[in-house]
């Protein structure tokens, strides 16, 4: 883990401050009291079903359905499918199974936005008849040359005044399948002067022959979410459509194609800051390349943000939704450092994952007084914080291993740990003594020989025998073999996309994995379930993972132990 510097946890605690923690509920509030949308609340979550869900949309999830829960009100799931070219019903499937894990539920208003296409389709019949839209003849790179700068007005499309017929007639054979994939488009009549760019005859409807997951061939053209998303939320009779802060300057847009087609109590669109947290990429698009590109693991990648990631990580629903709740609803764009969400899973896991000892990188250990071939089975806590959690059986035997890094031959000054001469406990045991070490042809040490004391097994008196050191061990007789895979930071930077080069993917940690394949487990672990999560004493938390089977296990180091981040927050 990364030092944490102050101007990082400067920027974490501005996201939320406990006066401040929610604007938008004050909106509602204030809804309510004047009695707008004649006190309901509506909102929904609407993802784009073109990738998996990512934390950043944990935060939306978390917003949308707490807020409608909060004020007894109602949250739609709905997905905007109005690009089929990249859309898939793998992502649709994920999007529901992440959004129920998470612990929320839309019971039966699961919409599309495909459900509105042929009401779309009559809306923009609407605008034509209205003289608010016009079908336009020029190619996309001319719409971008007519469109104008910052500074600079736009330029009318010169087919921005053919007659309503003439529209008419175009629009219903773009529908037929008459004219090529971007020869045309259906866009608004607004403003080119606007000093919105977003206002200068917006595209309405692209020609684009794809098949569509739920529709297949039935279309052609398709409506761009401007367009759509907000017809979307008043059909469904959305109150507050709640977004990320990348809309704001589409809000007047949301807001003309509402007043345009006069439909009655519109929803109004209230931005808040995305989430954007350290050493990690949260664009939909570059996490695709990552998965394409090989350079993970599928979406589902423990490195990954993605829910699916985390959740195959060991990040528990009860983790992500205290984080989103610890950095509240700005309004500003900031960056969070991602030691806060670990900071979470760990409060989470340390109240309930249940302690088991395993050695990761073993180093032989033989107590030279103890009986040959007498097994001793120790009692042990399974979880100090939760006495109803009980304690478990550890054999304890002649033949041990410890952890490599916990032996030093020359160690420094304050190395409390095991070295010739030296004591040291053993967790749930005695207290043992190092007096010979055993080393290889190339000198590196292989194996220790050490004696016990048998008055000191754990639980006995101990008057006058104290160590400083305790380290955690694993019968070798009864050791259970396991992969462990350790993951860091995907990648090395902490903001992957603050280079001039804006080569995202040059950052990549090739750290980012480790597989420890020698690693050794008490026997408790046998059998254990994919999904289950345990803390491996002084090693940190660790969760088995899909890919484990019966004989052979598997898990994922969710995150170590350490925590800067409460120590700098104290």
């Amino acid at each position: 883990m990364p030092d944490i510097d102050n101007d990082s946890i400067k920027r974490e605690w501005d996201v939320k401050s406990p006066s401040s923690s929610n604007f938008i509920k004050e909106i509602v509030n204030e809804d309510l009291k004047t009695g707008k949308y004649h006190n309901r609340v509506h909102t929904r979550f609407p993802p784009e079903p073109n990738g998996y869900l990512h934390i950043g949309h944990a935060k939306s999830i978390c917003l949308n359905f707490g807020i409608a829960a909060e004020y007894s009100g109602l949250c739609n799931l709905r997905f905007d499918d109005t690009n089929p070219s990249k859309e898939e019903v793998e992502y649709v499937d994920s999007i529901k199974e992440d959004v129920r894990w998470l612990g929320f539920d839309w019971d039966d208003r699961m919409y599309f936005a495909s459900d509105y296409f042929e009401q779309l389709f009559q809306y923009a019949v609407q605008l034509i008849k209205d003289e608010k839209a016009y079908v336009c003849d020029l190619s996309a790179q001319e719409i971008r040359d007519y469109r104008g700068t910052l500074t600079e007005p736009g330029k009318e499309s010169p087919y921005r005044n053919r007659s309503v017929d003439d529209n008419l007639d175009l629009f219903n054979r773009m529908r037929n399948g008459e004219f090529a994939d971007g020869a045309r488009t259906l866009r608004a009549k607004i403003d080119m002067a606007s000093s919105n760019l977003n206002l200068r005859d917006p595209v309405l409807y692209r020609i684009q022959r794809s098949a569509h997951h739920r529709t297949g061939n039935e279309w052609c053209i398709y409506p761009m979410y401007d367009y759509a998303h907000p017809i979307s939320d008043a059909i469904e009779g959305i109150t507050h459509s709640i977004c990320t802060l990348e809309f704001e300057n589409h809000r007047p847009l949301y807001d003309w194609v509402l007043q345009a087609l006069n439909l009655v109590d519109p929803p109004q669109q209230i931005e808040f800051a995305r989430l954007n947290l350290t050493y990690t990429v949260m664009s939909k698009r570059k996490l695709r390349e990552l998965v394409e590109e090989d350079y993970v693991n599928g979406w589902d990648d423990p490195r990954m943000p993605t829910i699916s990631g985390l959740r195959r990580r060991g990040y528990t629903p009860a983790a992500i939704k205290d984080f989103c709740e610890r950095i509240g609803v700005a309004k500003s764009n900031s960056i969070v450092d991602i030691a806060m969400l670990e900071h979470c899973l760990r409060e989470d896991l340390n109240r309930h994952a249940p302690r088991v000892m395993v050695v990761l990188r073993p180093l032989r250990v033989v107590i030279d007084n103890y009986p040959e071939g007498q097994v001793e089975m120790l009692s042990a806590e399974n979880n100090p914080e939760d006495a109803s959690a009980g304690t478990r059986e550890v054999p304890f035997s002649r033949v041990l291993y410890i952890e490599q890094e916990d032996f030093m031959e020359n160690p420094p000054k304050k190395f409390f740990r095991l070295s010739p001469g030296r004591e040291v406990r053993l967790k749930h045991a005695y207290i043992v003594k190092c007096e010979r070490v055993e080393k290889d042809e190339n000198g590196q040490v292989v194996e220790l020989h050490c004696t016990y004391d048998p008055e000191t097994k754990s639980g006995m008196s101990q008057a006058g025998r104290k160590v400083k050191g305790t380290l955690h061990w694993v019968s070798a007789e009864e050791a259970l073999p396991l992969e462990v895979r350790v993951y860091n930071h995907l990648f090395n930077k902490e903001n992957p996309e603050d280079e001039e080069s804006g080569d995202y993917k040059a950052n990549l940690n090739p750290y980012s994995l480790e597989k420890l394949t020698s690693c050794l487990a008490e026997p408790s672990l046998k059998g254990a379930k994919s999904g289950s999560t345990y803390q491996f004493l002084r090693q940190g938390y660790f969760t088995v993972d899909p890919d484990s089977t019966f004989e052979n296990l598997v898990v994922n180091r969710s995150v170590p132990l350490k925590d800067t981040w409460a120590k700098v927050k104290k």
